[in-house]
């Protein structure tokens, strides 16, 4: 069964009191967006989801979390991690670029987020670039990473690892003609 990212956002809103116009503004997203998503006339952005439910205080990993794992936790299968972005992707043959990201585990309980994330050729993270409180590194598994951070830009290959604070705008994007696969650790958690 799917997960419902409309009837999840309704449910959030309603729960905390707020109009479909009160959510838009504490947001900064148009009104009628907030419609869409939970008609799921539209699939957010991952971006504009995170904008979007930030004002729950909540991340995206609460968002879709069903089950969290046992807190002493130590090996996590494939199966197990937590899929925090293939479930916003409304039409998956529409030919657009998709992103996946994968978390390890409960990222709240260790202030450690460990996400596997998978873009597709020609994906990025979008044009609003990402911003968040948190130290950011990685590693390029497979592909050829395009990563931009303030006024800076680096191609990666696989190998390749980067580090940075993440309260400057930064942008990822798949700019090779295969799948581009990263291993991307953030302290303290912000997805």
């Amino acid at each position: 069964m799917e997960f419902d990212v409309g009837a999840r956002l309704k449910e959030l809103r309603l729960a905390a009191g707020f109009s479909q116009r009160e959510l838009a503004s504490k947001a900064g997203v148009p009104h009628g967006l907030i419609s869409m998503i939970e008609q799921n006339k539209s699939s957010p952005s991952v971006s504009s989801l995170r904008k979007i439910i930030g004002g729950f205080a909540m991340t995206l990993s609460d968002f879709f979390q069903e089950n969290s794992p046992h807190p002493r936790q130590i090996f996590f299968r494939k199966v197990q991690l937590v899929d925090l972005t293939s479930r916003l992707v409304a039409d998956r043959h529409s030919g657009s670029a998709s992103i996946r990201m994968f978390q390890v585990g409960d990222a709240k309980k260790t202030n450690l987020q460990i996400l596997y994330e998978r873009y597709e050729p020609g994906a990025d993270t979008g044009a609003t670039m990402f911003q968040h409180e948190s130290q950011e590194g990685g590693i390029v598994i497979a592909g050829m990473l395009e990563l931009t951070v303030g006024d800076q830009v680096g191609l990666l290959a696989a190998g390749d690892g980067f580090m940075f604070d993440s309260r400057t705008p930064h942008r990822y994007k798949n700019v090779g003609d295969v799948v581009l696969e990263i291993v991307v650790a953030n302290t303290p958690p912000w997805l």
